[in-house]
């Protein structure tokens, strides 16, 4: 089986590479990617795409359709993929997010590939009063970002093709990775853990979001790759996560305190009540792929964080000025000229 994931060295990545090296030790793994965070690396001992076969560069927009020839399966993981960047880059996160994911999905299928698997978003619910969301429920997408991802997955629905079609709805993404992001709510709070011993809490702390660790993502993206027709649909979206992951913010705050005895939280209890607030229903996931659901529990996140900056020796308390936040560095990149506004590499950058 030969797999090809674009946008393989953002946060996600790498463990979807790991996950899919033990998964499927005999497949050919190739990835694709425009090194924007390549050189991103948190605690890892090693370069994380050992876990490939190959490594290709480019940019997504001009994937050439000979690197998806041969292939069963295309995983898109390449995004502008979150709502600051995409709030920067409005532009640029529809041509790439939604735009792009077409463009790839039409070569895929021309080229024969069986399964084109897309990472989607929760994100797509937006402002949900009410019960979890299932995937009938009505949409609220409400930032550059999640119209993107839900703006793909209806010209997804489009395609006239025989190739199986998964968008996967995730979870706000946490967890520990060989390119941690830490613009990320949990991953977030711990990181303010170690570094200041206080965790801020802006809101009110009663916002709903639902939690996948990155770890939890690979499996499901692992099913995805193969998954038939008759399970599910030629065409799927579908949440997923775990009914168990959803938490309110103030959860997590506490949780994280607590794994990090001394911890002081602060909640805004006079802010606003965040509108930003969701709750997501999970059950279809959990009758379609029984044997990949999630197994990594808050806990178990909160921990390997805990472990994996102290292996970083992380101590930086401005780390939301630092690469550790992906905004950052896209912008470093720009201000050192090596990337345009179109976030497309300069040539100059080349001689660099």
């Amino acid at each position: 089986m030969k797999i090809l994931i674009t946008g393989n060295m953002g946060y996600v990545g790498p463990p979807v590479a790991k996950y899919l090296r033990t998964a499927r030790p005999d497949a050919t793994l190739r990835g694709f990617d425009n090194a924007y965070f390549a050189h991103c690396l948190t605690g890892a001992s090693v370069f994380p795409e050992r876990d490939l076969n190959e490594q290709f560069y480019g940019d997504v927009r001009t994937i050439p359709v000979e690197m998806m020839r041969g292939c069963d399966a295309v995983v898109q993981l390449a995004a502008i993929s979150n709502d600051p960047m995409g709030n920067q880059f409005e532009a640029v996160t529809l041509d790439i997010n939604q735009n792009t994911t077409i463009s790839i999905a039409k070569a895929a299928a021309k080229a024969g590939v069986k399964n084109f698997v897309f990472a989607s978003s929760c994100s797509v619910y937006g402002i949900a009063k009410g019960p979890p969301r299932k995937e009938t429920d009505p949409l609220n997408p409400i930032t550059a970002y999640a119209k993107s991802k839900i703006g793909a997955e209806w010209e997804l629905q489009k395609i006239d093709t025989d190739m199986v079609v998964t968008s996967l709805r995730f979870a706000t993404a946490c967890g520990m990775s060989d390119r941690l992001r830490l613009d990320l709510v949990l991953n977030d709070f711990v990181a303010c853990a170690i570094s200041r011993g206080e965790i801020t809490v802006l809101s009110d702390g009663s916002p709903w979001r639902p939690l996948i660790d990155v770890a939890d993502m690979a499996r499901a993206i692992d099913w995805a790759i193969d998954r038939p027709a008759q399970n599910g649909g030629r065409y799927l979206a579908v949440n997923a996560g775990s009914n168990d992951r959803n938490y309110q913010v103030r959860d997590l705050a506490n949780a994280v305190a607590a794994a990090n005895p001394g911890t002081k939280v602060s909640i805004n209890t006079l802010a606003p009540v965040d509108s930003r607030s969701y709750q997501v229903d999970f059950g279809l996931f959990h009758s379609l792929a029984p044997n990949h659901q999630p197994l990594v529990d808050l806990d178990q996140s909160i921990q390997n964080l805990i472990a994996g900056l102290k292996r970083m020796n992380f101590k930086d308390a401005d780390f939301r000025f630092s690469e550790l936040m992906r905004l950052k560095v896209l912008q470093g990149h720009i201000d050192n000229d090596r990337l345009n506004l179109e976030l497309k590499w300069k040539k100059s950058a080349a001689k660099h």
